[in-house]
């Protein structure tokens, strides 16, 4: 598969999580969401790497980057979950949508080439899903203090940025399937440390352990496809790709919950799907 292609796998999985967190995120403790998911996605990954006889030794270049790309997801899935959290949508969905102009700018600040029709493509995408993903959010309630949400969502943005900087060199220059282990160890080290210390509950109860099964499969699926696109050609395009799941999110609400979508927000989906063709040719 290309580099495109994983991201838009990784996007479909990711946007999967997001419309189940819509259920439980009313009902269950974020840590212990969270907890489970991470959990669930490296017993997924162990088990799949144990599987496929890829368990190797990693150069320790490797490793450091691995363990770099851990601590940058769990930012970014903590900034993340606490931006939505304190709302409004309208206002963090663009932001944490826009990472993909960091990967982009990190891939051309290394010396590589990025033509002006990929920028506008790359920016037709994250335009397209920040309208889609902000014009879902119709509500009207107080929401606190502005300056705290842009700051979780600008984290959240950043960390997915610096997990693909740092795991996907990790994954060309080893294998992306003992090297994904060591960032998924890496993030649930981070997340027991940190439960611990502010005390936030593990259990998120028997009713919601199925969906965050499912969850954290589909985010061990998401993470793997985004790190091994590390080997192929244009792998910045994976993480570009990838940022289509806060889309793909409101569009399957509109599938599967019969949530409204209006002709802006398909105006939306149609500029960033075109933006993902023109960088597929």
């Amino acid at each position: 598969m290309s580099a495109l292609a994983l991201g838009l796998v990784a996007a479909l999985c990711w946007g999967f999580h997001d419309i189940c967190v819509r259920f439980l995120s009313q009902k269950t403790s974020i840590s212990a969401c969270i907890f489970t998911v991470i959990l669930t996605g490296l017993v997924f990954h162990t088990l799949a790497t144990l599987g496929t006889g890829t368990l190797e030794a990693l150069p320790a270049q490797a490793v450091y980057l691995s363990i770099a790309a851990g601590v940058c997801f769990i930012i970014a899935t903590f900034g993340l979950y606490y931006a939505f959290e304190r709302g409004p949508v309208r206002l963090v969905a663009p932001l944490i949508a826009g990472y993909p102009i960091l990967s982009v700018s990190w891939f051309a600040f290394q010396g590589n080439p990025v033509s002006v029709l990929q920028w506008f493509a790359v920016l037709a995408i994250v335009g397209g899903v920040s309208c889609v993903a902000a014009l879902s959010d119709t509500s009207d309630e107080e929401t606190p203090a502005i300056g705290p949400t842009v700051l979780f969502a600008l984290i959240a943005a950043a960390g997915f940025a610096g997990t693909f900087a740092f795991g996907q060199p990790a994954a060309a220059m080893s294998h992306e399937m003992p090297s994904t282990l060591v960032t998924r160890v890496t993030a649930l080290l981070l997340v027991v440390v940190l439960l611990i210390v502010f005390k936030q509950p593990f259990w998120a109860g028997s009713k919601a352990l199925p969906w965050l099964v499912a969850m954290g499969i589909a985010d061990g699926v998401a993470l793997l496809c985004v790190l091994s696109a590390g080997a192929l050609e244009n792998a910045k395009y994976a993480a570009v790709s990838s940022s289509l799941f806060g889309m793909l999110t409101v569009v399957l609400a509109w599938m599967f919950l019969k949530e409204r979508m209006t002709p802006a927000q398909w105006a939306g989906c149609a500029v960033a799907f075109t933006g993902v063709g023109f960088l597929a040719l």
